[in-house]
């Protein structure tokens, strides 16, 4: 009979069920246990429907069911998943005068819990301490366990802090489910916290709880606490297995301790640990934010040596490596091996491979690579459109960033405020302000909220194009609309004022960043100096960038340039030499633009010996002259009226690669008229 019940297939009904046991239920009436093995049995091959079928006949038949037949029930109806029909039997039970017991309820929340109903289970927890049902530690560990699941770690947490008031002592499974909840929520401390009060409730921390608790510290890139966890381990007996070695690891790789990350991938075999692709995959990852592509590689290349299945995520991660280092071309390789190794690639794949094409300007490559998705049934999505519409950006192809743009709703895909940001940086580079600020007031209506990249690429559009005031009209506007600017926007304003002359203004600005706690960077601080260096007020230029080094803020060529192009408009010869000079102390090789400032300086000042010394010490400092140079020594010995050493200049210029302007000419010119 039983066996028969285990054959049914698909749903049968109640009269296929009682036509199979109607036989049995007379000795069934005499001993009811029977009714329990059977039951037992199509709750062990997950039958509920049959199950309940065996129930309802032994009632129409008034076979006693009593409190163990419900149980069974239910049981099978937790093991076959069906949440609503272990409801329906416990909800029945006091019609039929049956009780309910702990079994019971634990059956039918553990229903509840294997299918995601977690404020069922709760519901039903209380309602045994209504009706006087003692919950025990399998009742509270299923609840436990299932608002885990759902993500409500505060409700874990609730219940674990209210289980000694329901007589129920919480144990290593309790402890191990919050620890994990904990962990998920990104509340790390809590979760450290939970372990170290284990030995208070005299529960003893398992292999669980410490992977848990490492999982928590890597989520919340704690790698020194992960350590911590990861060594105290021997002491306390706890076996250290290749799951806690991972999210150790991963917690290493996303803080960037990628030499910490690969010492523990090393030190795995001497403990007994088997390395496996998560290991691998985790230690690659630590490299490529480390920077470290060359390492990320080997890795790679090694993990068929140690008998390791490559995947996806390995090549995804070694790609990004090679795309994070500039390596395009490696990049590329890596994607176009994946098919002979019959590893799939995927949309990550892509978008990093795309990503290094940008990186590297290969706008043609990163058009390519996101064309070619489809022939792989792959649908492009807004990183993969970001990354190339950055790529047409950066060799200022704005018109090929805006057709991409407006491509994407054909392909399903929403553009979104990096791709908006990406675009507006495109017509920014190539001019097109009025586009610009167009894309970046269309945002809101098209769904893309305005973040701080996609101000900064407008304030900088306007930046280009001299509308100083529709620059700083942006930046006032960013608080009413909730972003916070940020150095990169205050740059961008204080660099528009710069070009339109303002030097009180950006001045102005770069005294209001301290107000916002924003730290300005060696950008802010270059376009000040050259704002006070267009409007020859050369004693504030110097005062900034001696203020620079107060802030810990290194200057850079451009600050010293911007510097001593303000000493030569006024007149200050010695101090722009004097910058000059003391670059080489601070690390910092003079380029072509520092020589053309303090050259012109010194035509200004009348010193055209030391202009024409200053030119020749430029090859010994591997910086070439060009045309601006030239002009300035040329223009230096105009003014001293060495006409011959002007023509001569003028004549070894083309020796120079360097071909002569009009500016080159009339200076020359003029030193001959001169004479």
């Amino acid at each position: 009979m039983l066996q028969q019940l285990l054959d049914l297939r698909g749903t049968p009904s109640q009269h296929d069920v009682l036509q199979i046991i109607d036989v049995d239920l007379h000795a069934w009436r005499a001993n009811p246990a029977r009714a329990t093995v059977v039951l037992s049995a199509l709750a062990k091959h997950q039958l509920p429907c049959v199950a309940t079928h065996v129930l309802t006949s032994m009632l129409s038949r008034r076979v006693e069911v009593n409190v163990f037949h419900y149980s069974t029930a239910i049981s099978a109806c937790d093991k076959g998943r069906q949440w609503q029909l272990a409801l329906s039997l416990l909800s029945s039970m006091p019609d039929m005068s049956v009780i309910p017991n702990r079994i019971s309820y634990n059956a039918a929340i553990g229903a509840c819990s294997k299918c995601g109903q977690w404020n069922l289970a709760l519901l039903l927890l209380s309602d045994m301490c209504d009706l006087r049902v003692i919950p025990n530690e399998i009742s509270c560990n299923l609840v436990l366990s299932s608002c885990s699941k759902a993500g409500q770690s505060e409700l874990v947490l609730s219940l674990l802090s209210r289980m000694p008031g329901m007589n129920v002592a919480p144990d290593g499974v309790s402890y191990n489910v919050a620890i994990s909840a904990s962990a998920k929520a990104g509340q790390w401390q809590m979760s450290l916290s939970l372990l170290s009060s284990t030995p208070e409730a005299r529960v003893t921390a398992d292999k669980i709880s410490y992977s848990a608790a490492i999982s928590a510290c890597e989520r919340g890139a704690q790698w020194q606490q992960a350590l911590r966890l990861l060594s105290s381990m021997p002491d306390l007996r706890i076996v250290q297995d290749e799951i806690i070695f991972n999210a150790a690891i991963s917690a290493c790789s996303k803080s960037g301790q990628w030499p910490l990350a690969l010492s523990l991938l090393s030190s795995m075999p001497k403990m007994t640990v088997i390395q496996d692709a998560i290991s691998y995959n985790a230690a690659i990852s630590a490299c490529e934010k480390g920077g470290q592509w060359q390492l990320a590689l080997s890795l790679l290349s090694s993990m068929p040596e140690m008998k390791v299945t490559q995947d996806e995520i390995s090549y995804n991660a070694a790609i990004s490596a090679c795309e994070k280092g500039g390596q395009w071309q490696l990049a590329l390789g890596l994607l176009s091996s994946m098919p002979t190794l019959k590893i799939v690639r995927d949309e990550i794949s892509y978008n990093a491979a795309i990503s290094a094409c940008e990186k590297a300007g290969r706008w043609q490559l990163a058009l390519d690579l996101i064309s070619s998705m489809s022939d792989l049934r792959l649908v492009p999505n807004e990183i993969s459109y970001s990354a190339a519409i950055s790529a047409c950006s950066t060799v200022g192809k704005w018109q090929l960033a805006l057709s991409l743009l407006s491509n994407m709703p054909e392909m399903a895909v929403i553009p979104n405020k990096f791709c908006f940001s990406a675009a507006i940086s495109a017509c920014e580079k190539g001019g097109q302000w009025q586009l610009a600020l167009s894309l970046f007031r269309s945002m809101p209506a098209r769904g893309a909220i305005p973040n701080e990249i996609s101000y900064s690429a407008a304030i900088s559009a306007c930046e280009k194009a001299g509308q100083w005031q529709r620059g700083l009209s942006l930046l006032s506007s960013m608080p009413e609309m909730r972003v916070v600017p940020n150095e990169i926007s205050y740059s961008a304003a204080i660099s528009a004022c710069e070009k339109s002359l303002q030097w009180q203004r950006a001045l102005s600005l770069l005294i209001s960043m301290s107000d916002l706690r924003l730290v300005p960077n060696e950008i802010s601080y270059s376009a000040a100096i050259s704002a006070c260096e267009k409007c020859a007020q050369w004693q504030l230029a110097l005062s900034l960038l001696s203020s620079m080094s107060d802030l810990m803020i290194f200057p850079n060529k451009i600050s010293y340039s911007a510097a001593m192009s303000a000493c030569e408009k006024g007149g200050q010869w010695q101090l722009a030499l004097t910058l000059l000079s003391s670059m080489p102390e601070l690390r910092m090789t003079p380029d072509a633009i520092s020589y053309s400032s303090a050259i012109s300086a010194c035509e200004k000042g009348g010193q055209w010996q030391l202009a024409l010394s200053l030119l020749s010490d430029m090859p010994d400092m591997r910086v070439m002259p060009d045309k601006i140079t030239y002009s300035a020594v040329i223009s230096a010995c105009e003014k001293g009226r060495q006409w011959q050493l002007a023509l001569s200049l003028l004549n070894s210029m083309p020796d120079m690669r360097t071909m002569p302007d009009e500016i080159s000419f009339s200076a020359a010119i003029s030193a001959c008229g001169n004479e």
